[in-house]
């Protein structure tokens, strides 16, 4: 077993775990934060995305104890005093999801994107940095619509 220690969403965390645990078991099993899902195991569908130190991660690859003294950030941190974060909002909006399973990891990503690009996205580009997400119910049009309005609302256009 080995001490992991990080701050999920603004709470400081830590365990014992097993040195092969993965980030997104920690955060599930552990934390009991299951709004990050498990999808494919593999890194292909970004269900598991979270934030780490501000950037996109997938965790299902991630190992908990690479993440010692960082700042992890879960779907669930993303809302504040029960409001929804704009690209929450957004993909409401815009019924930017189905089943919604993939959700979660399309708006962490979609979050990431906006900090690294910038608040206004072009269709091209959201689809471009959408590569690693899958979605299986939809055929991208509203997710697209979604993320082009959260991240004027990030930016505080409408």
């Amino acid at each position: 077993m080995v001490q992991v220690s990080m701050t999920v969403n603004g709470k400081a965390v830590s365990a014992h775990v097993e040195p092969r645990t993965l980030l997104v078991q920690f955060i599930r099993e552990h934390l009991r934060l299951t709004g990050t899902h498990v999808g494919c195991d593999t890194s292909q569908c970004g269900a598991c995305v979270v934030h780490i130190d501000g950037k996109a991660v997938k965790s299902c690859t991630t190992l908990a104890a690479s993440c010692e003294g960082a700042q992890i950030t879960t779907i669930e941190g993303l809302a504040h005093g029960g409001k929804l974060h704009p690209m929450q909002q957004a993909f409401q909006d815009n019924h930017g999801l189905q089943c919604g399973y993939c959700t979660p990891g399309m708006i962490m990503t979609a979050v990431d994107m906006v900090n690294r690009k910038g608040h206004q996205l072009d269709e091209a580009t959201i689809r471009h940095e959408l590569e690693g997400n899958i979605c299986r119910c939809t055929g991208y049009h509203n997710i697209v619509k979604s993320v082009a309005q959260g991240a004027r609302e990030m930016g505080g256009a409408k």
